[in-house]
């Protein structure tokens, strides 16, 4: 029954390009129905691959039994063959009578409403709740791994996702000396592996596998090149290999103690310390035995091998470079989670509880109304009940009543230089002095000087502030013209007024 099976291969690859190019026509508005989506294309790639590699192995015919049932067909009679196959047919179906019938047609069709209802979505148990379907990162068990590590600061989780890709020490990672340990090295997998693992779940339709063999292969070459910061090869004797992490060019670099200096006097005195001593003796141990290994492993039978010192470094620069790429290839995941995050730190817990719930009641509502409006406007799907007027926050909802409360944003602030103006709390009325509408207002009533005049909001109130500056000005301008000048009879200068003060008490 070769023929039978080719037949259905060709059928079941046009039904599954049909069903891919429904899926790709449409265009779904929620992030969790794009990625069912792309997920389901994905996974009939995949059948569609396979199913090919079947077909492609019944034409090969390595065993010549397709051959053979063409020369069956075509060489004897042909109701004879008609009716033994007949008969396979009636055998199997009588040992198996209840044997399900498989439809392509309505297996690869788009499911719509109650049979999309019915079925669980490809993408509700592969994401957590932090992740968001796969809108931001969640890499809380990442950074208490790194919280464990020996040696490392304490940072938050928000100064974790700024830093967790910079391995530079100093700044969020270790020592060179301190990274060789079973703790750091199952960290970094981990981390590499659950930056993979996301770039998998949210870019189905891209071949993760190939990214990451790129990766290596880049890494593979910059290692052989000795071109990887921070993991460059050691001499043996000691001395640096070049590579400078002093942050300015005045900073001074210490390679025993993996340590910045910004003055020359501090450098040098901590020359003489205990802990540098102690840094510059495991350094040189480390060099020496590193060294005997080497010649241990050149000597031996491997030609052109490498230290397992050596090749414990390789392993875990590998995995910084990894994260690395990851890291930078997803920058907008990234960048969106530290702005959840910190939007997250101002809302209680209640708060919190209920936006998750929005999040999950969000897919089911969409589906609901586009199976309810189909051909209709979509306009009613993004009303917001909003009866006390609050303001809109940035995700298009109104803002919590008791940030509402916080903010004095129902007090009213009208200001009568800006038209009559009214400005909703204190703190957008206290901007609005230095606004362009304010400081037009002011002109419009022959103002110039601006910055006098915070907290003036009436005109009448504006305008004789103005005229006792003026009037204060006009006193205090003093004509040079009009003052007489009188002469003593030593020749002093002085105005008249003084000269006959001056003249009354006897003075001259």
């Amino acid at each position: 029954m070769l023929l039978e099976e080719q037949r259905f291969l060709h059928e079941d690859l046009e039904r599954l390009e049909q069903g891919i190019s429904d899926r790709i026509g449409e265009e779904p508005k929620h992030i969790r129905d794009r990625l069912a989506r792309d997920h389901q294309i994905a996974q009939f790639l995949d059948r569609i691959s396979s199913q090919s590699t079947k077909l492609l192995t019944i034409y090969r015919d390595a065993d010549g039994s397709r051959s053979r049932e063409i020369q069956q067909i075509g060489g004897g009679d042909p109701m004879d063959e008609f009716y033994k196959q007949l008969t396979d047919i009636k055998t199997f179906h009588s040992k198996y009578p209840n044997g399900p019938v498989e439809n392509l047609e309505r297996a690869y069709r788009p499911k719509r409403g109650p049979d999309a209802e019915s079925l669980p979505s490809i993408v509700d148990t592969m994401f957590t709740g932090e992740e968001a379907y796969g809108r931001f990162f969640d890499l809380h068990s990442c950074h208490e791994m790194y919280l464990n590590l020996p040696g490392v600061k304490r940072l938050s989780y928000l100064q974790y996702l700024e830093l967790f890709d910079n391995f530079a020490p100093g700044v969020g990672g270790l020592k060179r000396s301190e990274k060789l340990t079973d703790q750091y090295f199952s960290y970094v997998g981990q981390l590499a592996l659950d930056l993979e693992n996301f770039m998998r779940k949210t870019r189905p339709l891209e071949n993760v596998a190939k990214v990451v063999s790129d990766f290596d292969k880049e890494f593979e070459t910059a290692w052989e090149k000795d071109e990887i910061a921070d993991w460059k090869n050691e001499e043996s004797n000691g001395k640096p290999n070049g590579t400078n992490h002093a942050s300015t060019a005045e900073a001074l670099w210490c390679d025993d103690c993996e340590k910045e200096f910004k003055n020359e006097n501090v450098y040098k005195g901590h020359l003489s310390g205990k802990r540098h001593t102690r840094a510059a003796a495991e350094r040189a141990k480390r060099l020496e035995g590193g060294s005997e290994n080497e010649g241990v492993a050149s000597n031996g039978p491997g030609k052109g091998s490498t230290s397992p010192y050596r090749l414990k470094e390789r392993a875990i620069a590998e995995r910084e470079f990894r994260v690395k790429r990851l890291a930078s290839s997803m920058s907008t995941e990234r960048s969106d989670t530290r702005v959840n995050v910190e939007r997250k730190q101002g809302m209680t817990e209640r708060e919190r509880q209920q936006e998750l719930e929005n999040l999950f009641n969000a897919t089911t509502t969409t589906t609901q109304a586009r199976d309810a409006e189909e051909g209709e406007d979509d306009d009613d799907e993004d009303r917001i009940y909003n009866p006390l007027k609050l303001p809109l926050a940035w995700d298009g909802k109104p803002i919590p009543f008791w940030l509402y409360k916080l903010h004095g944003l129902g007090v009213e602030f009208p200001c009568g230089v800006c038209g009559n103006f009214v400005y909703m709390g204190r703190r957008a009325f206290d901007k609005h002095f230095n606004e362009a509408r304010h400081i037009y207002g002011l002109k419009c009533l022959g103002i110039t000087n601006t910055s006098l005049f915070r907290d003036i909001t009436g005109i009448d109130e504006a305008l004789r502030l103005w005229e006792k500056i003026q009037k204060d000005k006009r006193k205090d301008k003093v004509d040079d013209a009009s003052v007489v000048q009188m002469e003593d009879a030593e020749g002093n200068v002085m105005p008249e007024k003084v000269y006959y003060d001056l003249q009354k008490q006897g003075l001259l």
